[in-house]
């Protein structure tokens, strides 16, 4: 049993596997990064974050699709025995549910639709992946597409506090914002979608505009201290980006990124 199972049955609260996707562009005033905010309905209503869900068990068994990282590598980044690579594809996948940026290649080239006939088509699939009439297993075989797992890089791990009316075993991922593409916030699953300086967004909040929660903020202000999208994903690669995980953080649900 793989130790996120372990956790998720040791408390009589279901604890979800999740993961979600920072990404991530150089604007002119500094890194920006697209948020989406939630329904006015659910568990979390309203809030602010970065496009995310559920681990669906379709996202498991794909390392036949993923460009770059196996499962192995994957595990090992998440300090977990086996299971880890399902989290990227969960990540690629809402990504492109959530903001219609679909993070894959297509005849090693990174994918971008040919025009607007293609993409109209796979707006469809973005819906049909959102309505779960599709996978994306199907998806990337019929366009010959293979998933660019490695171009998402592991950022951090929370862990919903108990205290939480719902709870959610998250792995957080960075990308750059790939060329020929544009990130637009789906209708069904979001209210609206922006593109933002994380300074801004943690203004939006102090100002009462705007909610979220610890997770979503304390990412927004490990963003805020970088001003060059490059320097921040070199950091992330390395490890570097993060602070030390203190008691306060933790009982938020911050989690030590282990692992190699």
């Amino acid at each position: 049993m793989a130790a996120d199972d372990q956790l998720a049955s040791s408390n009589s609260v279901p604890i979800r596997k999740a993961a979600t996707i920072l990404l991530l562009r150089q604007g002119s005033a500094g890194i920006e990064v697209f948020m989406v905010q939630r329904p006015g309905r659910g568990i979390f209503p309203n809030l602010h974050v970065f496009p995310g869900g559920k681990v669906d068990p379709a996202d498991d068994g794909l390392s036949h699709l993923c460009e770059g990282l196996d499962d192995p590598q994957a595990s090992s980044q998440l300090g977990m025995p086996s299971g880890g690579l399902r989290y990227w594809v969960t990540a690629i996948r809402e990504c492109f549910e959530e903001c219609g940026v679909l993070l894959a290649y297509r005849d090693r080239r990174p994918f971008e639709p040919s025009g607007d006939e293609e993409r109209a088509r796979f707006d469809d699939y973005r819906d049909a992946l959102a309505a779960r009439s599709d996978t994306l297993t199907e998806l990337a075989r019929r366009e010959r597409l293979r998933l660019a797992t490695d171009r998402v890089l592991y950022f951090s791990h929370w862990i919903t506090p108990a205290s939480a009316p719902a709870r959610f075993d998250t792995r957080f991922f960075a990308t750059a914002m790939p060329e020929g593409q544009q990130a637009l916030g789906h209708s069904g699953e979001t209210v609206a979608g922006t593109w933002i300086r994380a300074a801004d967004a943690l203004a939006n909040f102090d100002a009462g505009r705007w909610q979220m929660i610890h997770p979503t903020l304390t990412t927004l202000g490990t963003v805020s201290r970088y001003a060059a999208m490059d320097d921040l994903l070199a950091a992330v690669a390395a490890r570097r980006h993060l602070d030390e995980v203190t008691n306060l953080l933790h009982q938020q649900g911050m989690q030590h990124v282990g692992g190699a």
